[in-house]
């Protein structure tokens, strides 16, 4: 991946998006349903495109709104439903256009009092909060974010009644009622007027509910007393609004390093690709945080919509692995509440230090395919503490041991790196470092290499009987995987594994490449080592399965 020159800089003014212009677009194109990137597509978080490109736009709102309202009727899902939006350019326009649908199917909408913006995380919440010792009346929800991708870009997501992402059963038939929508004119969809949709609509406390109950998910008293330096830079997100109630209600000294709201996000610097982009795991986009990490013990930002996280240290921003890792050591060495059996959860390409980690602290592994949705179930029973992804999104149990969220959620992850501060006196760098003397130091890095539509569609097909391979990097391979150990689902691609590193590749769902994840404990020249004969054995398996 080459690195654009001016990642990690200001984003010049002719690179920021025109608003205007996508608006318009928004309600004035149509989709074209024949046109296979113009129907509606839920991957693994909603459906996400641009109104500029015909893939996101009052028709794929109306649609995808009208098949929601279809599927909770059908299925006895009658109670209120929460919405919440993020300040993407679209997100506006297409939470009006979902609440005139849900209004005129006579859904009981609940949204934000004061019609601000809504994290994901405080949407799940509120379904769980409501469903709370409910089995009938039940509620759901929608998120209108896109989460960090570019201000062009829209998405819309559905959370039934267990609060978290819907599983594929559910966007499945979601997504092809759309599409059946979209064929047919929207002639079967129901709307009324905004301001009639607006009237109907119930308001709720999102900010006061979700702020005053975290006292039961994390040591606020520990947080309070450490009395350490704390930033935080929203990025111009959808927790904007959350912080200053925060402080308020708990009496933490928190700056808030950029309180602006702007649909360009032309405050942003510009990700390794040079595009605009609210990744909270980047480097490059979280540069004008890092650049102020001397002033603050520690410091955190999020992605648009808060359900990722990023950590700053006094040493920089902190690889998600990392912090995951030092999550897990902390989290269930500092929740006597918890069950006993309640297991960690990981996705596939995260790092294996995470399996050390849990060897060592006598914890279950529960490894999944890529998708928050595949902790869910953990969670709201209680059988996972904690769920994250190398992606930066993670969410874990109250100290209860009873469920908090079954999304991710940046915010609770951003306040538990104070807890740990508070409460070992490391931050979380440092004890991430203590972890590393005695379990190992991994590297690990993610490449994308080219790949015909062929060579993707074969990568989905391999088995390890494809693979002519019984060693990489000089050590036995153990295992070559296409199902998750944890849950037996597949993976979508393939993952071979030593005692010493690992490989997975996945192909691409929007561009002509695979995506190369690798991880060694023997450091970089051995990764690379790693990465290089993944692909031989990789080109060797396209070669093969084309004959």
């Amino acid at each position: 991946m080459a690195l654009h020159p001016l990642a990690g800089k200001p984003a010049p003014q002719d690179m920021l998006a025109d608003i205007g212009a996508l608006r318009d677009a928004y309600s004035a194109r149509k989709p074209d349903v024949a046109d296979k990137a113009q129907r509606v597509s839920f991957g693994t978080s909603g459906h996400r495109g641009s109104s500029l490109r015909t893939t996101f736009n009052e028709g794929h709102v109306l649609a995808i709104s009208q098949a929601i309202c279809e599927y909770r009727a059908g299925r006895g899902i009658d109670g209120p439903l929460f919405i919440g939006k993020d300040t993407h350019a679209l997100s506006d326009p297409a939470f009006v256009s979902a609440l005139e649908v849900l209004a005129a199917n006579g859904v009981a909408v609940m949204v934000d009092r004061d019609d601000g913006y809504t994290p994901t995380p405080a949407v799940s919440h509120a379904i769980l909060t409501y469903n709370r010792g409910r089995t009938t009346g039940l509620a759901d929800g929608i998120v209108i974010t896109p989460s960090h991708n570019p201000p062009e870009d829209g998405g819309f997501k559905y959370n039934p009644p267990h609060g978290g992402p819907a599983d594929t059963d559910i966007t499945r038939w979601v997504e092809d009622r759309a599409n059946a929508l979209l064929a047919d004119g929207l002639k079967d969809v129901k709307r009324m007027a905004y301001a009639a949709a607006r009237k109907a609509a119930h308001g709720y406390d999102y900010v006061g509910t979700y702020v005053d109950d975290l006292g039961a998910v994390l040591d606020m008293d520990a947080i309070r007393g450490a009395k350490l330096k704390i930033g935080v830079d929203p990025l111009g997100g959808a927790g904007v609004a959350y912080w200053g109630p925060l402080v308020e209600r708990y009496g933490i000294e928190i700056e808030i390093v950029n309180k602006t709201v702007d649909p360009t996000f032309g405050f942003m610097s510009l990700d390794w690709d040079g595009k605009i982009r609210m990744d909270c795991s980047s480097p490059y986009a979280m540069a004008k945080l890092i650049a102020l990490k001397d002033r603050f013990d520690i410091a955190f930002g999020n992605d648009t919509d808060h359900d990722r996280h990023g950590i700053v240290t006094r040493a920089g921003l902190m690889n998600p692995n990392h912090f995951l890792a030092a999550s897990i050591h902390y989290l269930f060495t500092h929740r006597p509440d918890w069950r006993a059996d309640a297991a960690v959860g990981k996705t596939i390409v995260s790092s294996s230090m995470i399996d050390r980690v849990a060897a060592q602290i006598g914890r279950k592994l529960v490894e999944v395919p890529v998708g928050f949705k595949w902790f869910v179930d953990g969670l709201h029973d209680g059988s996972m503490g904690f769920g994250g992804e190398e992606s930066a999104g993670a969410s874990f149990l109250r100290r209860d041991g009873s469920v908090w969220t079954t999304d991710k959620d940046g915010i609770i992850m951003d306040l538990l790196a104070v807890e740990i501060m508070a409460k070992t006196g490391r931050d979380p760098a440092e004890y991430y470092g203590d972890l590393t003397r005695e379990l190992g130091a991994p590297v690990y890095a993610r490449i994308d290499a080219p790949a015909s539509a062929a060579q993707k569609a074969a990568l989905l097909k391999l088995s390890p009987q494809n693979i002519d391979a019984s060693t990489l990097a000089g050590d036995p391979i153990v295992s070559m995987l296409t199902a998750a150990p944890g849950n037996g689902a597949g993976i979508g691609g393939l993952k071979v594994v030593t005692e010493q590193g690992w490989f997975a590749a996945r192909p691409s769902g929007t561009e002509e490449v695979y995506k190369l994840y690798a991880e060694s404990f023997r450091g970089e020249a051995h990764l690379q080592q790693i990465q290089q004969e993944a692909q031989a054995i990789l080109t060797k398996a396209f070669a093969g399965s084309a004959s």
